[in-house]
């Protein structure tokens, strides 16, 4: 008997939790209604053939940087939900910095939302941040819908009144007890600011200015203090954690002993930790500036190994765009921010598994499932599973491309992987059972990234 779809995706190679297999998928509003082989369909039904093509789960990128309201220039809702349409993602958390107001209390939180309102391709979700003096508007940030909440060890740099300051100790610990009571995710930006201050200030007063100079002064030390530092107050606090942008094994490994010790936390890297190294950077300049900075190829190793031994919990891109004039000049003066968004599954599916044969369903639930379980958009978004949202990116394993920056939908076309040669491409992204973007008709469609509330807040999509 003919079942009703919407659409069917037929013979792809499907990327599952656990397995991938040659299936079809029947689409019925805007959900995965089927999944098996030779579905029954009527003659009517719009067909994809995905022949030839992985299909993989939208890419869930929890740490994405768009800078609205006010700092659109930067990268708005409208280039940066594009770029990401354009690399298989479907679902973004958005960081409370850089935009002015910050999203730390409820007002910026509104002007936020009012900002990406029709303007997003892909659905999306939004973070609330911890700062000092904000303690107290945690909870209406919380009711409103937050994801969760980010802080900073270390100074995120800006100027003037409304920036986005590190957090004290404190703030640190008092935090943590609020966001514990209200039950969601502290997320950390792990570096200690005493030891990476007073380093740059040493380096800066020997003249020392060139790309690996900055590497010194940002230490793997200086990450592996304020992670335990902060797994200690959450003993206290019981407050769940999640460490974002981590570069090293060894902080990786202080991360997986606090797990065994049963803390609620989880860990993120980004592809440019592991495809990378310090030695780019060097070669490269300030287009791949990041903090904490890229490490040398032994430390990228390592952290492959803590990757393929299930110890890192997700990749995202810490997408962190900026005008390209700030990408220019003194190298410790440049903008430390990776545009990347654009380009994670590719990346993870060209060097992890074409290159490092890492198994595809691990690099799946690492750039989707695992994120959307950690905060809450989960099972609506990230598996490929019945009932799911239809939110799946189709990628051509053996279309090799190099990426030039006419190639980039960021308002400001910069990026480390400009010339670089993907062994794979994407070849369309659907989005709730929607096609939003394809190689070669770029962004398509009229479909309107949701926000989507915590699931505490009342879990209800807007948009």
């Amino acid at each position: 008997m003919e079942d009703l779809f919407d659409l069917v995706i037929r013979k792809g190679t499907v990327v599952l939790i656990d397995d991938v297999s040659q299936l079809d998928i029947g689409i019925r509003n805007g959900k995965i209604a089927a999944l098996g082989e030779n579905l029954v369909y009527s003659e009517q039904t719009p067909v994809y053939d995905a022949d030839n093509l992985l299909i993989v789960p939208g890419v869930v990128d929890a740490h994405v940087h768009f800078n609205e309201p006010a700092l659109g220039h930067w990268e708005g809702f409208a280039t940066g939900s594009a770029s990401l349409a354009a690399g298989g993602c479907t679902t973004y958390i958005d960081m409370p910095l850089n935009g002015v107001p910050p999203t730390v209390r409820l007002g910026a939180l509104e002007r936020k939302l009012e900002a990406a309102e029709g303007s997003s391709t892909v659905d999306y979700a939004l973070w609330g941040g911890l700062v000092p003096g904000n303690v107290g508007n945690l909870q209406e940030l919380a009711e409103a819908g937050v994801i969760g909440f980010k802080a900073f060890m270390s100074c995120p740099g800006g100027e003037g009144e409304d920036i986005f300051a590190e957090v004290d100790d404190l703030t640190l610990l008092e935090g943590m007890k609020e966001i514990a009571r209200l039950g969601l995710v502290l997320a950390l930006h792990a570096e200690s600011e005493e030891i990476v201050s007073k380093l740059a200030v040493q380096a800066q007063l020997e003249g020392k200015r060139e790309p690996l100079d900055f590497v010194a002064t940002r230490p793997i030390a200086a990450e592996l203090e304020a992670v335990s530092r902060a797994l200690y107050y959450a003993e206290q606090t019981g407050c769940k954690l999640h460490f974002v942008h981590i570069s090293s094994a060894e902080a990786v490994q202080v991360i997986e002993e606090a797990k065994a010790r049963g803390l609620d936390v989880t860990v993120e890297t980004c592809p440019h930790y592991l495809v990378l190294t310090s030695a780019d950077l060097d070669r490269l300049g300030p287009v791949a500036k990041c903090a904490p900075p890229l490490r040398t190829a032994e430390d990228q190793d390592r952290l492959w190994e803590a990757v393929i031994g299930g110890k890192l919990d997700m990749l995202a891109s810490d997408h962190s765009p900026c005008p390209s004039s700030m990408k220019q000049g003194d190298f410790f003066e440049a903008w430390g921010g990776i545009s990347s968004a654009q380009s994670s599954l590719e990346l993870m599916l060209d060097e992890g598994h074409l290159r490092r044969d890492v198994p595809l369903p691990l690099l799946a639930r690492m750039l989707s499932t695992e994120p959307a379980k950690r905060f809450g958009l989960y099972p609506r978004k990230g598996e490929i599973s019945l009932g799911a949202d239809a939110d799946l990116a189709l990628v051509d394993m053996k279309l090799s491309y190099s990426l030039q920056a006419s190639d980039l939908l960021y308002r400001h076309k910069h990026s480390p992987y400009v010339g670089k040669t993907f062994g794979c491409r994407v070849k369309a992204t659907f989005l709730r059972g929607a096609q939003v973007y394809g190689l070669h008709e770029g962004v398509v469609g009229e479909t309107e990234g949701a926000w989507l509330r915590h699931a505490a807040a009342g879990g209800e999509s807007r948009g």
